[in-house]
């Protein structure tokens, strides 16, 4: 320590000169404290609003301060300043109460008063040697408190990414009651409008822990941006993401959402579930976005991001009871319910090979009331029958209906 070490060469030579400089700054400190605190109240507010108990602590603080400076000045050949016993002097949840930049301000003040209090009390011959010291003994002061500080935010993180990991692993099971929605918000999680989850596979490195961590705070980044609320854990091979925010109950801007941050999953499928108006509704979230990334694989040509809801055929072809019973309730059975020709001519469309001429000439009508009854599939359904993806989804549904008929969407049938 530089610092150090040319300070010891400023100290005086003789052990009786220091032990006299010694004795002289010793009987100044209790009077030095005393005027620390009066400052630091003069020059902070939030110092003023604080409750007798932490004032308390820091006047603690500040005379451990002072008096390790003469205890460390007393010492005729320290291999550096002791300031572990500084901050040792008040409990750990001072480190709670007031922040790192407040530290700082009050370091600072008790500096600057100790500086002022030489020039004033202290005889003229001890004052170089003392403010030599006191700028040495104050920058190892500081990065005590920075690496108290720097300590507690780690232990802090840790304890954050283990509840997170736990309201997430809830949130996966099905469990959302309200002891996780207290451990959410302290999380900071504020949604009550809207929710939903995404899934993908794991960042894979060398390092997943550290690498997974940086990726899950790139995320929170970026939902920050969009005004979301977000909780993130890695669970397995997959990392799990909680979005919160009322924009989500459109699927299109939350797509667009998840986009700016898929690159943080690694490669691979990444699948956003349904909006749910709650946290403790994320089940039905949580199940079609995880059934989507079983199924995901049946569609290698998936956009990245895909909506669960855009791998229904996938989902119904692997076993997936809800997804069956969605394309039947929400596709056959609207189109049944239309009349007006329309299933009819959508079978025939297909069998046809998407083909509006030849649809015409097998229902013996105008290729124009072909079109004319296409487009009110879409209009009914949400799918056209022209695009070959959804053409796919409509034939699924045809048969599914069929095949569950009214009895099949209310009997209970399996799930996923």
């Amino acid at each position: 320590m530089a610092a150090t070490k040319g300070l010891t060469r400023s100290r005086p030579s003789s052990a009786k000169t220091r032990a006299a400089i010694v004795r002289r700054l010793s009987a100044q400190t209790a009077g030095m404290t005393t005027v620390a605190v009066g400052e630091m109240e003069t020059r902070h507010t939030w110092f003023r609003e604080l409750d007798a108990e932490p004032r308390s602590w820091i006047t603690l603080v500040a005379r451990a301060g002072i008096d390790g400076f003469v205890t460390w000045f007393a010492d005729p050949d320290p291999d550096g300043p002791v300031t572990s016993d500084v901050f040792g002097s008040a409990p750990r949840e001072l480190a709670r109460r007031i922040s790192l930049h407040q530290t700082v301000e009050l370091v600072r003040t008790t500096i600057d008063v100790v500086e002022t209090q030489i020039d004033e009390v202290m005889p003229r011959s001890d004052r170089p040697v003392l403010h030599t010291a006191i700028v040495a003994y104050s920058r190892e002061v500081a990065f005590a408190a920075a690496e108290i500080y720097a300590r507690a935010a780690e232990l802090r993180g840790t304890w954050d990414a283990r509840l997170e990991a736990s309201v997430v692993d809830a949130v996966l099971r099905g469990e959302t009651d309200e002891s996780v929605l207290s451990r959410a918000s302290t999380l900071g999680w504020t949604s009550n409008q809207g929710v939903v989850v995404v899934v993908g596979s794991a960042p894979h490195t060398d390092a997943p822990s550290v690498d997974a961590a940086s990726e899950l705070e790139a995320i929170r980044h970026q939902a920050a941006i969009s005004g979301l609320d977000m909780l993130g854990a890695v669970q397995g091979d997959r990392l799990i993401v909680v979005l919160g925010g009322p924009a989500l109950k459109d699927p299109d801007w939350t797509l667009g959402v998840v986009a700016r941050f898929v690159g943080s999953f690694a490669p691979g499928p990444v699948v956003v579930g349904p909006p749910v108006d709650h946290l403790m509704d994320t089940g039905a979230s949580t199940r079609e976005a995880l059934s989507g990334y079983r199924a995901v694989v049946g569609w290698p040509e998936a956009p990245r991001p895909v909506s669960a809801h855009d791998l229904l055929p996938e989902r119904a072809l692997n076993g997936d009871g809800h997804a069956r019973r969605a394309l039947a309730r929400e596709l056959h059975d609207p189109l049944q319910d239309a009349g007006g020709g329309l299933l009819e001519t959508l079978v025939v469309f297909l069998d046809q090979g998407l083909s509006v001429e030849a649809t015409a000439r097998a229902l013996f009508v105008h290729a124009n009331t072909v079109r004319y009854r296409l487009r009110r599939v879409h209009e009914v359904s949400g799918y056209s029958p022209t695009d070959p993806r959804d053409a796919y989804a409509l034939r699924l549904a045809l048969t599914l209906g069929r095949l569950l008929g009214r009895r099949g969407l209310t009997d209970g049938g399996r799930g996923d």
